[in-house]
């Protein structure tokens, strides 16, 4: 029982969710998996909306651990390329986290700077289209980009790709994407 209570909290946060889903993601049953009272997280965490989204932030960190994996001396199509995929296999591997990573009804009022994380990683994203040949465009298509990206993570996540495309790999689906928002230059 070294390890510090707030880190202790997030971890149990982080088991059941990934366990139990979002629904059932409560002070007490966290409280009670970190082997805790219930009274206890609201030392490190006013609200609960502050613990949801210490947890999501966790989520944010290991989608960007992803991310720094990949190689930055490859270009930036192929950057983009593996960022894509990287994207949707943590929604499809993680996909209660990576609904509440974007869970901003519940994450509203948390106090936690979520874009500090998500800035960033945008503005990145914006960066490689650029270099790979968009110019003064790069923004609007980084954002057109991200957002089908997106929309096809979140439809693996919550499992309506296999409703609407059975057999789909989403993993084609995403380098398809990247290659279709790509196809503006050589």
């Amino acid at each position: 029982m070294s390890e510090p209570l707030r880190a202790r909290l997030i971890d149990a946060g982080v088991e059941l969710l990934e366990r139990d889903g979002v629904g059932e993601l409560g002070l007490r049953a966290i409280a009670r998996a970190a082997g805790v009272s219930h009274g206890a997280p609201r030392r490190w965490f006013p609200t609960h909306a502050a613990l949801l989204a210490a947890i999501a932030a966790r989520g944010f960190g290991d989608l960007m651990g992803e991310f720094a994996r990949v190689d930055a001396e490859d270009d930036p199509r192929t950057r983009l390329r593996r960022m894509a995929l990287s994207y949707v296999d943590f929604a499809v591997t993680r996909p209660e986290m990576f609904t509440l990573m974007f869970r901003h009804d519940l994450l509203a009022g948390s106090g936690e700077n979520l874009r500090a994380t998500t800035g960033p990683l945008y503005r990145g994203i914006v960066e490689l289209v650029a270099a790979s040949g968009a110019g003064a465009d790069a923004p609007r298509r980084a954002l057109a980009l991200w957002t089908n990206v997106h929309g096809l993570a979140t439809i693996a996540a919550n499992r309506t790709l296999e409703v609407v495309a059975p057999g789909e790999d989403p993993r084609a689906l995403a380098e398809q994407i990247v290659g279709e928002h790509l196809a503006f230059s050589g």
